[in-house]
């Protein structure tokens, strides 16, 4: 069982704790850690994307933010973030190496897997420079199909038209554009 902090509107926890289906159940505010692995490559910046597995609750199949996730009943955003790169991509790095871009506010209600799912959420925006070949990152394979860096500007295109199959919110790529100084 996954519990989460229901938090208020400044991201701070509530006190109360609710378990992750109920949270998107009843749409309840709650905080997630989102970081992005950058490189250079041939004087461009890239963008390592991850492909969601086809069982993940919510946007099966997409590609997504390079590692991220929901952040645990008394757990903070960086300590998260660093599990979740260690986790999903096997990635070993410090706080000291994490670039705070901006935090985003947002909820959307949809339908997923035949039933009602409302995140509603308040997420910090990281940047992580990591000049690493995809092959050699250890993906968690219960949670991705695998990864790929594409250029940031054909990323922030890619996902402004729809090319690729997506759960990427132009807004964010901004924020990272902006924090991380693309």
């Amino acid at each position: 069982m996954e519990l989460l902090d229901i938090v208020d509107e400044s991201g701070e926890p509530t006190g109360a704790v609710a378990e992750r289906g109920e949270v998107h159940a009843r749409g309840l505010l709650h905080r997630t850690s989102h970081v992005w692995l950058l490189r250079r490559r041939n004087g461009r910046a890239e963008v390592l994307l991850q492909h969601r597995c086809a069982t993940k609750e919510s946007c099966p199949s997409c590609y997504d933010i390079s590692s991220a996730g929901h952040i645990p009943a008394g757990c903070g955003f960086v300590e998260s973030a660093l599990r979740e790169l260690r986790e999903e991509l096997g990635i070993l790095t410090t706080a000291d190496e994490l670039i705070y871009c901006g935090r985003r506010r947002f909820r959307y209600d949809r339908v997923e897997r035949g039933g009602e799912y409302i995140d509603n959420q308040i997420s910090n925006i990281y940047a992580l420079w990591c000049d690493v070949e995809a092959s050699d990152l250890h993906v968690q394979s219960s949670e991705l199909d695998g990864v790929m860096w594409i250029p940031f500007d054909d990323c922030v295109e890619a996902v402004a038209n729809n090319s690729i199959r997506h759960c990427i919110v132009p807004e964010e790529l901004e924020i990272l554009r902006r924090g991380a100084g693309l």
